[in-house]
């Protein structure tokens, strides 16, 4: 790693609430980037949840190019979507409503 990528990544790190990621990523990238990063960290929940692709397409928009990309992530990266994903099982947050499911 790079130092101005460790650099970023300690930035984030800093961050000390939502708003305060909200702000942050505001301003680092384009509402559609962050829309994009958050559909696949989505999709990474949805494929762990042994959802198709037909309904991670569905509730998504991601192409199914994507979406095998986050699923060969899953399988074979280095465990950033399961270690986020378990994170976030254990603090009982999803990313839909109870209506959504």
């Amino acid at each position: 790693m790079d130092s101005y990528m460790e650099y970023l990544f300690n930035g984030i790190l800093s961050l000390e609430s939502v708003e305060d990621c909200m702000k942050f990523f505001e301003d680092l990238c384009t509402v559609t980037e962050v829309i994009e990063m958050s559909k696949r960290l989505c999709a990474a929940k949805m494929l762990s949840d042994d959802l198709s692709y037909v309904d991670i397409i569905e509730r998504t928009g991601l192409s199914s190019a994507t979406i095998s990309r986050v699923k060969r992530s899953l399988a074979y990266g280095s465990d950033g979507y399961a270690d986020v994903l378990r994170r976030l099982d254990e603090k009982g947050l999803s990313p839909w409503s109870e209506g959504d499911e």
